[in-house]
């Protein structure tokens, strides 16, 4: 007996949530499972990671502040890779156009911070971590048009220039290596924060972040500009097909290179937030942002929305492990990333059932899959 697959006609909304909330339920349950084998009481760590410690914490508005970090760059990252996405341009190169969008946006904190007003500071920091980063995006973009080159394996090893480039700053003490620390014995990289900081809009104690609200701006604007504008269209023809958009006088390659641009300037800015907010730069400045950008893309569906709900889900998971581990000191924070992958793995398997059927077919039996 054999099988075929058959794509469903339609798959009702409820189902469809219902499936993705026990995909999620069960890659928890295969979680708790693992954390009782640890020892581990799976509801106290649970409770711990969902609640990222804020419950019955005096100063849980820090944690939250905290949160938004891990939730800024990673939205934003997801939202800027979805764009390439829609056009089936496979652009895996989130981690390398993030580090040399952070190194250009904190080049120009260090040189510009000391002679120029701050808030122009921070603009230009900004301007220099996208153009670094969508340059670097669109080298790839221009090869693939000109010479049909794979843009997944060229983004993947464009990834690794960029993390050995900010490795051998990092590791080079020399009289023109400004990012270091020139007091230090070791090399360690020397923070900028008194020169150039985004700023806080202070709400009680707490603190929001400027880049918190740009970031769901620019979510809004991506929105717009995929669903109403003319440009977004162009993205949605050429990611069905090429050869129709060719067909209907679209002129492909101009599409491609301003789309991946946009994508990877977008990554930059992602980049510049997070070096400004952090104020220094480090040889793990992504904290994999790049990489876990493009789950969230797919888990979303390149979605705009659901992306930042995703991206707020996915954070909560990192960070509250993060605080978990700290409590619960046998499980290390890298847990996270097992649940991750678990959930990952789960919902898209429910996502093949709720677009495809797989029906036997006997032999000698029709190829439609009706015999």
């Amino acid at each position: 007996m054999r099988f075929h697959v058959v794509k469903r006609d339609h798959c009702p909304l409820w189902k469809l949530l219902g499936l993705y909330v026990l995909a999620v339920a069960v890659a928890l349950v295969l979680g708790g499972l693992l954390l009782l084998a640890m020892g581990v009481n799976p509801i106290a760590y649970y409770g711990r990671m969902f609640t990222m410690g804020m419950v019955g914490n005096k100063i849980a508005y820090k944690s939250f502040e905290n949160y938004l970090k891990v939730f800024v760059p990673l939205a934003l990252t997801s939202v800027a890779l979805s764009l390439a996405f829609k056009m089936r341009f496979w652009n895996i190169g989130g981690e390398g156009q993030f580090i040399l969008g952070a190194v250009a946006a904190a080049t120009v904190a260090f040189k510009a911070g000391p002679v120029l007003p701050e808030p122009l500071t921070l603009v230009l920091m900004c301007l220099a971590g996208m153009l670094a980063a969508g340059l670097y995006g669109a080298f790839v973009a221009a090869l693939k048009v000109r010479f049909g080159t794979n843009e997944t394996l060229m983004t993947l090893m464009l990834n690794y220039v960029a993390l050995y480039f900010i490795t051998f700053l990092g590791e080079t003490k020399a009289p023109w290596n400004f990012y270091l620390d020139d007091t230090s014995a070791r090399p360690i990289f020397t923070s900028f924060a008194s020169l150039a900081s985004f700023p806080k809009i202070p709400i009680g104690k707490f603190g929001l972040n400027i880049c918190v609200i740009l970031t769901l701006l620019i979510g809004v604007l991506v929105y717009v500009y995929l669903k109403y504008s003319k440009q977004g269209y162009e993205i949605a023809v050429v990611g069905d097909s090429v050869g129709t958009a060719r067909y209907a006088g679209m002129k492909v390659n101009r599409i491609v290179l301003r789309t991946v641009f946009l994508s990877a300037c977008l990554i930059g800015l992602a980049a510049a937030f997070k070096v400004g907010t952090a104020g220094i730069l480090a040889t793990t400045i992504t904290d994999d942002v790049g990489w876990t950008g493009v789950i969230v893309a797919w888990l979303s569906q390149l979605n705009t929305g659901a992306i930042f709900v995703v991206s707020a889900l996915i954070s909560m998971l990192q960070y509250g492990s993060t605080t978990a581990a700290s409590t619960f000191s046998q499980v290390d924070s890298s847990f996270a990333d097992m649940l991750q992958g678990a959930i990952l793995f789960l919902v898209l398997a429910a996502d093949f059932y709720t677009r495809f059927r797989i029906v036997p077919v006997k032999k000698g039996g029709n190829d439609n899959g009706n015999g």
